[in-house]
């Protein structure tokens, strides 16, 4: 593993968490200072080993994907999609984490969920981590989300591709390049070429600036639910980490917070199916440790 070093200066400077391995970025948090965080914070760039980044922030065509952004509908409020009446989610506090001696680093933050008119719907506690292991860049994203004070319950609904989402680079669309933990995964199909899966583990590969790289999104066992992966290939390259909202509304009360949590990790050149279940059981082995 690669020990990764954090720059606090650029939490203080714009509103950005860089964790970088000595001189070279590996992740670029946004949560604050930007117009593009006006309705939530995001992860803007994943980089590869190598230095590929295969996030794509802010498309024209859906203004609301952020690289790698936390979204779903809380009492009715959405929080996924961008305009006037839509949800954000504001950040409070941020503070540099590390574990694992040091080879783990990233960011916690306190997020509050409002509506338009600036009401409290949810509180969340949010945790991105990287390091690098296995040839690979891995990323933590752990969420923690309750109701607000003096609320006894939230109710969160939502589209089928509502959840912990990936949108990628532009030389990565129409590429049905998907795999999953089984050989044989049990594939609902929503519409046109969207599908959602219930599976350990979701993959997807393609081009990045030129070059080859895979990309894949952990399940945690703790997680309520086991991740039901939304995919597309077309006419934009998608996936989404989902807690099949759209057919099973959940509820989480005050006395019950709901954590949640996901690995992503980025390969360079085309990774094999034995290769990413091994990672993916050691992201879960890794996740127990302090």
């Amino acid at each position: 593993m690669t020990a990764l070093v954090i720059a606090l200066t650029t939490i203080l400077a714009d509103g950005s968490v860089l964790v970088k391995s000595g001189d070279q970025l590996v992740m670029e948090y946004l949560y604050a200072g930007k117009e593009h965080t006006a309705f939530k914070p995001y992860v803007r760039k994943l980089l590869s080993p190598a230095g590929v980044n295969p996030l794509r922030d802010n498309v024209i065509d859906h203004i609301h994907h952020h690289a790698l952004m936390f979204a779903v509908a809380v009492d009715g409020v959405d929080f996924w999609i961008e305009h006037k009446n839509a949800g954000r989610q504001a950040t409070k506090d941020v503070k540099a984490v590390k574990r694992s001696e040091g080879q783990i680093q990233g960011l916690q933050s306190a997020v509050e969920w409002r509506s338009a008119d600036g009401k409290l719907i949810a509180c969340e506690t949010r945790t991105v981590e990287v390091s690098r292991t296995g040839g690979a860049t891995l990323l933590w994203w752990t969420t923690t989300l309750s109701p607000p004070p003096g609320k006894d319950s939230i109710k969160l609904t939502g589209s089928h591709y509502f959840g912990l989402g990936l949108r990628f680079v532009q030389s990565m669309d129409k590429a049905d390049r998907f795999l999953f933990s089984d050989a044989e995964p049990k594939s609902t199909l929503v519409r046109g070429v969207e599908k959602v899966t219930p599976s350990a583990w979701a993959a997807f590969g393609g081009a990045a600036d030129g070059r080859e790289v895979t990309v894949a999104m952990f399940d945690h066992p703790a997680n309520i639910r086991q991740a039901c992966w939304f995919t597309m290939y077309a006419p934009f390259a998608y996936l989404s980490a989902t807690l099949n909202l759209y057919r099973e509304p959940l509820t989480v009360t005050a006395d019950k917070p709901l954590t949640l949590r996901y690995g992503v990790a980025v390969w360079d050149g085309k990774t094999p199916r034995e290769q990413i279940e091994k990672a993916a059981r050691g992201w879960v082995e890794m996740s127990t440790k302090p």
